[in-house]
Formats: structure tokens, C-alpha cells, sequence
């Protein structure tokens, strides 16, 4: 028998999961035009998988449509199934944008930067670098960043570069990681919408490879609760209408031109409502904590991977600077779908550019040599402390319900995250970090 060819479509939801329906490859021109069905409440179901909560009900009826823009065709090898899939859209039955699809909020966040009033036709160039962990190699102890771990994750490597580049991403780095059996991908920047969708089949491949290798990669924001968590650190710079670098100025602090500090005071002043939609699980705070490489405090630091916002060095003196020059924001993980994460840090760079925030100048004493009291005085917030905290600080952002989502999809998000928060109540921390390390 000769297998019929089949094709997923699906988008990356606000579990930061890729939800969706398949069909067989030959309706694909049909389905292009007109999708596959969903109802509203699709967009309600947990990273653990059932609706808890939804305010659509029953009723309703929605369009998931393939953008061709996306198309991932992978084959491994003779004995299993290509990974064939597309990105997409959510529509209303008339082919209007869905108020609540993840695309549509970054697409909008895109739309706004190129419309600033400033400087026009800017864009975003970003890249996502996400580490996780393979468990198809044992932990040994000294393996950290080690030519070992490196050599004994075995064909992973390979079949998961050779996936990424087959998929239409450019790699750019592999290596292993801080933590146990912790490995790290970069790939190339890319523009706008273009960079989360890359983020997306980033993570794919990696699982696609995984699996085919009878193994997983596990993207949970931490598997233990004492252990090193995985990070997912959105670098990025802007670009004006000629795609020319605009961020860099080498004779301004933190090397930010005018409109790029604006842009990044944006994000800085919007951080601990940021943490909501970027670092979106319960177990996401329990890798923002002390002595753990990541973020705590709501800070920019020059070179520093313990500050929330990080200006990355410059490599060399071939006069490449203005081009290599970029922002990593360092408070996300996989819990977050990209489509959200990179929408929400244009949404509010867009706003630091329009009303014109400024940064804190540079300290001459260490961020941390400082007392709490100094770092709150020279700037710095503390991040919150649970998703509890985050969710509280997005509730009272005028910013995000009127502009960034709209008040539906501001409401949805808030009941959705709530739901989830409320699934795991009473349980310990392992038993939480457990639950997480299933899903992602």
C-alpha cells in the first residue's frame, strides 16, 4: 500500500503549543483559500489540553488558514513521515482577521512600528535563542559547554541542523549548555512576523529530530526546581524603511541612537507586565530566581546575562559593528507562544518611542555590588515573583488592553492564564515542574 501524504496546519496558540488539523496534501490548494474549521474556544485549551474556562462557549465558527510563507517539508528518512506543515492564520468565516489569533496580535505590533510617527517604515529584525534539554544523552558531571556532551548527544545534532536548514532557517549555533543533558540553538535573524515563525519551527525540528532518533527535547522553563532553567532570549535590533541598521551610536550610552533608547526605555518601562506574556507558566518564576543565569530584576545591564535587558558586545573591528550591534531580552521562555513574546516587546518599544522614554544612565558600581535600595534608586524594579504577580501587573497596563490586545483578547488572555494557574494549585513544585516537563 502506498501511503497518502498528509499535511498539518496549525498555529502556535497561547500555550506557546502548535494546535491545529491535518488533511491530505492534495486538497492543499483548497485549503489555502479557505482553511481548515475551528470554533472560538479552540484558543482556550491549556498546555495540559482540556477547556477549563472559555468565554465563546460552544458556539461560533473560525478559519485556521496556511500561509504558503511557512511551508515546512522535511524528509528524514524512508521509514517514517515527512514533517509537512504550515503556519497560520485564524479568520472569521468571512476572511477577516480573528481578533484573538497570536499572528494577527504580531502582525498589528509590526503594522505599528513601520506607521511610527518618528521615523517610518521601520521593521524588527530578531532571533530567537532557545535552549532546552535532550534526553537522549546521560548527564555527567564537568559536561557543561564540553566537547563530551557535545560528542555524545550523537546524531542529534546533525539531523536537527540538517532539519532547520531543510526547513528554510539559516543555524547558526549548537552547543551544550549550563545545565544537565541542556543544549542551545541559534539560527540567523529575520524580519518581523518572519522571525516568530522561524521561532516556531526552530522548536519543531528539534522535537522532530528527537523523536525520530526515539528521544525527546524538552523545552519546559525548568525540569527541577533547584536545577538551571531554559531560557528562550529574543535578540533584536531595528531597521529603517531602507532596511538600514538604526539602533547603534557608539558616542551615546549603552551605544543606543536616539530612537533605539527610546524603543528599549519602552520595554524596560513595561517589563513586570511583560513577564506575563513572555515568561507565561507558573514554573517560568521558578527559573527567574537568584543564582540561576537569568533575570530578576527589571534592568538594563551593558554585557551583563543577570539583567533583564542586555546590550550585546560587538565582535572584532572589521566595521560590521552597526550591523552586529543588538538588544537581547532575557525574560522568556517556551511557555510563550513567539507570535506573543515578539508582539508584545514591539508593542512596547512602540509606545517608549511615542511618548519618548528615556533610560536610566549607566551606574559606574556594579548592578550587583548594589543594595536593593540603590538598584530601585539608580532605576531597576524587582521582576515579579509568580505568574500570579505578572498576571496582576498586565491587568492594570492601560497600555496592553487598549492598544496591544484590545479588550477582548486582553480579557481572554487574563481568564486562559488564570485557568491555568488554578489547575495547579496545591501542588508541590516538583510535582508542578513534572506536569510542565509532559507538555513542553
Amino acid at each position: 500500500m502506498i501511503r497518502e501524504p498528509l499535511v498539518f496546519v496549525g498555529t502556535c496558540d497561547l500555550a506557546g503549543l502548535v494546535r491545529g488539523k491535518g488533511f491530505p496534501l492534495e486538497e492543499l490548494p483548497a485549503r489555502t483559500r479557505r482553511g481548515v474549521g475551528l470554533t472560538h474556544s479552540n484558543i482556550m485549551m491549556s498546555p495540559f489540553g482540556p477547556i477549563y474556562d472559555t468565554p465563546f462557549g460552544t458556539e461560533g465558527d473560525l478559519m485556521l488558514v496556511p500561509d504558503t510563507s511557512t511551508k515546512v517539508e522535511v524528509e528524514f528518512d524512508e521509514y517514517s513521515a515527512a514533517e509537512r506543515f504550515y503556519l497560520g492564520d485564524i479568520k472569521t468565516t468571512d476572511e477577516a482577521p480573528w481578533e484573538c489569533c497570536p499572528r494577527h496580535f504580531l502582525r498589528r505590533a509590526v503594522l505599528a512600528l513601520n506607521q511610527t510617527n518618528r521615523q517610518s517604515g521601520m521593521t524588527l529584525l530578531a532571533a530567537f535563542e532557545q535552549e532546552f534539554v535532550y534526553t537522549g544523552v546521560e548527564h555527567r558531571a564537568g559536561a557543561t559547554y564540553a566537547l563530551d556532551a557535545h560528542r555524545r548527544q550523537g546524531q542529534f545534532g546533525e539531523t536537527f541542523m540538517a532539519a532547520m536548514r531543510g526547513a528554510g532557517l539559516t543555524p547558526d549555533s549548537f552547543l551544550p549548555e549550563y545545565g544537565e543533558r541542556q543544549y542551545e540553538v541559534t539560527i540567523a535573524p529575520s524580519r518581523g512576523l518572519r522571525a516568530a515563525d522561524e521561532a516556531v519551527i526552530q522548536r519543531e525540528m528539534a522535537r522532530a529530530a528527537a523523536h525520530r532518533l526515539g528521544q525527546r527535547a524538552i523545552f519546559a522553563p525548568i525540569l527541577n526546581p533547584d536545577g538551571v532553567g531554559n531560557g528562550t532570549h529574543i535578540h533584536f535590533s531595528l531597521r529603517d524603511g531602507a532596511d538600514r541598521p538604526v539602533f547603534f551610536d557608539v558616542n551615546r550610552p549603552y551605544r543606543l541612537t536616539p530612537i533605539g533608547e527610546n524603543f528599549v526605555a519602552g520595554i524596560l518601562h513595561h517589563l513586570p507586565a511583560l513577564t506575563a506574556i513572555t515568561a507565561p507558566s507558573p514554573v517560568s518564576y521558578y527559573r527567574l530566581r537568584p543564582n540561576r543565569w537569568a533575570p530578576t530584576w527589571a534592568n538594563i545591564g551593558i554585557q551583563d546575562r543577570g539583567a533583564a535587558i542586555r546590550i550585546c558586545p560587538i565582535f572584532g573591528q572589521d566595521g560590521s559593528g552597526v550591523h552586529q550591534f543588538n538588544v537581547e531580552y532575557r525574560v522568556a521562555d517556551a511557555a510563550a507562544s513567539p507570535y506573543l513574546a515578539l508582539g508584545a516587546l514591539i508593542w512596547a518599544g512602540v509606545d517608549g518611542i511615542r511618548n519618548h522614554r528615556t533610560l536610566p544612565p549607566p551606574t559606574t558600581k556594579s548592578f550587583w555590588d548594589m543594595s536593593d535600595a540603590e538598584r530601585e534608586a539608580a532605576g531597576a524594579r524587582a521582576l515579579p515573583r509568580s505568574l500570579g504577580e505578572a498576571l496582576a501587573a498586565l491587568e492594570v497596563c492601560a497600555e496592553a488592553r487598549q492598544q496591544w490586545f484590545g479588550e477582548t483578547f486582553f480579557d481572554v488572555y487574563l481568564r486562559f492564564k488564570r485557568a491555568e494557574l488554578k489547575v495547579i494549585e496545591g501542588l508541590s513544585e516538583a510535582a508542578v515542574c513534572a506536569r510542565y516537563a509532559e507538555i513542553y
